[in-house]
């Protein structure tokens, strides 16, 4: 899945002259599954401040929109700007698992539970094995 982009955009980018707004609109137009997803966790978040984290743990509906999410969360620069726009940090578990966290829990215990191997291992059935 690769993201769709404009030829005025592909020309600023080869000029290097693309801020993060136009690469996350670029983002968001290409792969409109995976950001919804991320919107989703990133706003259960803010809604609840005090949660220890925003989750999206809804298989997607079909390969190509677990394509976009594998495509979104693989990429660091993806992934990235998408940190840098929601404020928060991303969490990718099997091929839907995705939480944010704020930054501040980043290094703590939750954050660093849920990116242990361990439950990396305990988020896995034999129905999740093939994604």
């Amino acid at each position: 899945m690769s993201l769709e982009v404009p030829v005025a955009l592909l020309e600023r980018a080869e000029a290097g002259q693309v801020d993060d707004a136009e690469f996350v609109d670029c983002v968001r137009q290409s792969l409109p599954y995976a950001w919804a997803v991320l919107t989703a966790a990133a706003q259960e978040l803010a809604d609840d401040p005090t949660a220890p984290f925003g989750e999206h743990a809804v298989p997607p509906p079909s390969e190509a929109e677990r394509g976009q999410l594998l495509r979104a969360l693989a990429s660091d620069s993806i992934r990235g700007a998408a940190e840098r726009h929601f404020g928060v940090k991303f969490a990718f578990q099997n091929c839907h698992r995705v939480a944010a966290f704020a930054l501040s829990a980043v290094g703590g215990q939750t954050y660093s539970e849920f990116i242990s191997p361990l439950a990396q291992l305990r988020n896995q059935s034999p129905e999740l094995r093939d994604c």
